[in-house]
């Protein structure tokens, strides 16, 4: 899918943005999250929303609170406050396993792949989420357990040809460089066909060409699969040319949030930026 199809004009402050699928109602919403680790306030009364095929972005300095928010989003954390709604259920008792289950998947700052396995049966892994067969099933090659891997082998093909892996699809992750090492965690995450997809950090360390291409598949994951993307960035030029609303945290708290030139000249965020050297 050519770039050209999914075009930003923040202008008028808002993003207008010709693609597949058209910007829907509130799909995640958290209503003042607060996160205390003993003493030390991680996140401090943090309400916003994200909306169902827009890519969401949460920017900030070191140690604003990114990650912990992501990690509230997908169930590692549980915060002490607040509550978070997807898709009009509150979420209470949140796991990881139960995000997954619920349509949340996520890539992590640090790769986090099985290096001695393949590209291919890397992306496998990510089905693993949404099979149903039992135990006893798979061992014995029954027919829903057969159904269910000639489904996500079909689904796990169709993602590398998508993210343009297929030289690639019998090569150990291990040998591989950086960047397509990330393509494949990507390729992971969609193969449990989220509804959200959370991106830690998802260009960090790449060189710029590395960069651009993660920026094409991250685009075309939206726009092909409608997939809503909620993503932490440090480039904030990456972030200004793909995210359709940007939310700012500060040492846990909410500073900003809008359409990213709105963002872009709030006094609070340049002043938290200045002197930041991402």
């Amino acid at each position: 899918m050519d770039m050209a199809t999914h075009e930003h004009a923040h202008g008028d402050g808002m993003s207008t943005i010709q693609r597949g699928f058209a910007i829907g109602k509130p799909i995640l919403e958290l209503d003042s999250v607060s996160l205390r680790f003993g003493g030390v306030k991680a996140l401090t009364n943090i309400s916003f929303n994200v909306l169902e095929h827009e890519i969401r972005a949460i920017i900030g300095p070191n140690g604003a609170g990114k990650s912990s928010m992501l990690n509230v989003i997908n169930g590692v954390y549980r915060p002490q406050e607040g509550t978070i709604t997807l898709r009009g259920q509150k979420l209470t008792d949140m796991t990881p396993n139960r995000a997954a289950a619920m349509g949340i998947s996520r890539t992590f700052q640090n790769i986090a792949l099985f290096k001695g396995m393949t590209v291919l049966d890397n992306i496998m892994a990510g089905c693993s989420q949404r099979e149903h067969a039992n135990f006893l099933e798979v061992a014995f090659q029954l027919p829903r357990a057969q159904r269910e891997e000639t489904a996500n082998r079909e689904k796990v093909e169709e993602i590398i040809e998508f993210l343009q892996i297929e030289h690639i699809r019998k090569t150990p992750v291990k040998r591989l460089p950086y960047g397509l090492q990330k393509r494949v965690e990507l390729g992971r995450a969609l193969a449990a066909q989220p509804k959200i997809l959370l991106l830690d950090e998802p260009m960090a360390g790449m060189n710029i060409e590395e960069k651009q291409d993660m920026c094409r598949f991250i685009l075309d994951v939206n726009d092909h699969y409608g997939t809503t993307v909620v993503l932490i960035e440090h480039d904030m030029g990456v972030v200004m040319d793909l995210s359709d609303r940007v939310v700012v945290l500060d040492y846990g708290k909410k500073i900003g949030d809008g359409p990213p030139d709105e963002v872009r000249s709030n006094p609070e965020v340049i002043k938290a930026y200045l002197g930041v050297a991402d």
